[in-house]
């Protein structure tokens, strides 16, 4: 059965995407995935004359660019699906919510409007999304405006651009940022080894870890600037011994993505996870199957950057006075720096009785 994930490339400027794509096609190629790029969009219009300051207005250069990056990436996904082999990685050079970081939100909100998209389903439409940090900000004597036609922004600028376009992307449910504090051979490594995680292959891992904290200010979440707060809800199934089987409603308002996920023991007794994406009919009728022995989970949870990185912090409906945050970093047992509103109760890492499973049963 053929398998095609797509992932997005982004980053502020100078943060070594042109070396990763060489980085992905090798790495992936020799682990057998077929591996097809699409193109920055607006390198492309911008070096062939089409850009902000030639279109009549910012909003209609805009509508153009978006037009291009969703015909682009659907034209990439349909000759995909012509394809022979079974794994094919399509990797997308910056992709629709790096636009967003260039225009105002109403411009932004207009756009989604003439597209007929939301927010929830425009981050659907990627599987996972991969940010590298800007050079500009923590290895600045390797920022350079020389490498691309396009780019224009002093070390100031980078800095402001990339720490917007973490807030852009900070909502997707599988987003990793690769910060410059290490050399940048160990930069693209250790972006390999996240998009290889993420695509289940054996690579080592780095480590999710879990903490319970005092209940937070929700003013100051909702008001940070990087902060996407989305709602959550996971209803467990019917299963047989040694299988979890849940669904997953997301988003927030009226709009919503869904998705089923399985987990099974392999024989070696390692978990083998899977997640597909679901029509709101198909999760209505799973919703029938539901077990009875386990409540169902309902949390809001605000999705953050601090210190390069991402954190997922759940309030659920359960608790008043405490909160779970998740943070995954390569530092399995070291210090992490928390924002100064996040008080920090419990590490929760590897217990058990504080799985999502756990917290479900009755």
């Amino acid at each position: 059965m053929q398998e095609i994930t797509k992932i997005v490339i982004t980053g502020g400027p100078c943060a070594g995407k042109t070396t990763a794509m060489n980085w992905i096609r090798n790495s992936f190629a020799r682990k057998g995935y077929t591996v097809l790029f699409v193109p920055e969009t607006a390198t492309e219009l911008i070096s062939g004359g089409v850009a902000p300051w030639t279109c009549g207005t910012n909003y209609e250069y805009q509508v153009c660019q978006m037009a291009l990056q969703r015909f682009k990436e659907e034209t990439f996904q349909k000759a995909a699906r012509t394809m022979p082999q079974e794994k094919i990685l399509i990797v997308c050079d910056r992709a629709e919510f790096d636009n967003k970081a260039y225009m105002t939100e109403g411009e932004f909100v207009r756009i989604l409007d003439k597209m007929g998209f939301t927010e929830e389903q425009m981050y659907a439409e990627y599987d996972a999304v991969f940010h590298l940090v800007t050079a500009a900000n923590g290895a600045e004597e390797f920022y350079s405006l020389a490498n691309n036609a396009a780019r224009y922004e002093t070390v100031e600028q980078a800095i402001a651009l990339d720490d917007t376009l973490i807030r852009c992307w900070s909502g997707h449910p599988h987003f990793s940022v690769i910060g410059n504090n290490m050399g940048f051979e160990e930069k693209m490594r250790t972006l390999i080894t996240e998009i290889s995680n993420f695509l289940g292959e054996k690579e080592p891992r780095a480590t999710k870890r879990k903490f319970l904290i005092a209940y937070p200010d929700v003013h100051i979440l909702e008001n940070m600037e990087n902060c996407h707060k989305v709602d959550v809800v996971r209803t467990y199934l019917k299963s047989e011994e040694n299988e979890e089987i849940r669904i997953r409603k997301r988003g927030i308002g009226d709009y919503y993505t869904y998705s089923l996920h399985a987990k099974t023991m392999a024989q070696n007794g390692e978990p083998v996870e899977t997640e597909s994406q679901l029509t709101e009919d198909e999760y209505e009728v799973l919703l029938k199957q539901a077990d009875p022995h386990m409540r169902e989970i309902r949390k809001t949870r605000y999705c953050f950057t601090y210190n390069e990185l991402y954190f997922e912090l759940d309030l659920y409906s359960l608790w008043r006075h405490q909160a779970i945050v998740e943070v995954e970093t390569n530092n399995g047992t070291g210090r992490i720096q928390f924002p100064d509103f996040v008080k920090v109760q419990q590490e929760l890492t590897g217990l058990a009785e504080y799985k999502n499973a756990s917290l479900a049963k009755k």
